[in-house]
């Protein structure tokens, strides 16, 4: 049986994978369900913490989890080997779904793209496919984001991976790129594509009405079922 939840997954680091999370975090635990986070591994921490991020867009600590950190800000196979530390695919994967039931539902939030080496043998798709969670593919809005997110998605597919949307963030709609963009994914890739305007997020509580505001309530399903 498949976990309740969904995996949020980018086309690359800095694409808004966090805000997504935590906005779909806060807003399922708004509707009384107890929703968690969950970071594979975080790099670059500190300062970078994702975790910490959805927490506190959440209000508690219980919002969120990470299974591992390391502080080089590069992927993890590599910032694992700069540590001197061995990095356990299955202890990731592990801890993963130990996260996922004890909440009642989760979002397992990725690591860069898919393609970034989480181990030495095994890459952030594999992890997503193994876990067996449904996928919300966040990326940037403008121009080569087509290519970029036709890729993604491709790659989920060959993965057996459901991909439950695509969100463009920090969509202004500024250039002819991005005004068109969300049209032709939709048509490349037959997904729904929803976009997220640009938000101040000093205060991470921000991310939660931007999201429910914003993306339509059936990406919850997954996570509800």
């Amino acid at each position: 049986m498949s976990p309740r939840g969904l995996a949020v997954v980018g086309t690359d680091t800095g694409v808004g994978k966090t805000v997504v999370t935590a906005g779909l975090v806060g807003w399922l635990r708004e509707t009384g369900v107890d929703a968690r986070a969950i970071k594979p591994v975080q790099t670059g921490c500190p300062p970078d913490d994702d975790a910490g991020f959805v927490a506190d867009a959440c209000g508690t600590g219980a919002a969120a989890t990470c299974v591992e950190r390391f502080g080089p800000p590069l992927a993890p196979a590599v910032a694992a080997e700069r540590e001197g530390r061995t990095l356990s695919y299955a202890a990731v994967r592990d801890g993963c779904e130990r996260a996922l039931a004890d909440a009642e539902a989760g979002v397992v939030e990725g690591i860069g793209g898919l393609r970034v080496p989480l181990t030495d043998d095994r890459e952030v798709v594999d992890l997503v496919a193994d876990l067996r969670l449904p996928a919300v593919v966040v990326a940037r809005s403008g121009l080569g984001t087509l290519n970029h997110t036709a890729l993604t998605v491709e790659a989920l597919d060959r993965r057996d991976v459901e991909v439950r949307a695509v969100v463009l963030n920090e969509f202004e709609g500024a250039t002819a790129a991005e005004r068109t963009n969300p049209a032709v994914l939709e048509r490349m890739v037959d997904t729904d594509v929803s976009t997220l305007p640009p938000t101040d997020l000093a205060d991470p509580r921000a991310a939660i009405p931007l999201v429910r505001e914003h993306l339509p309530r059936s990406i919850l399903d997954p996570a509800l079922a």
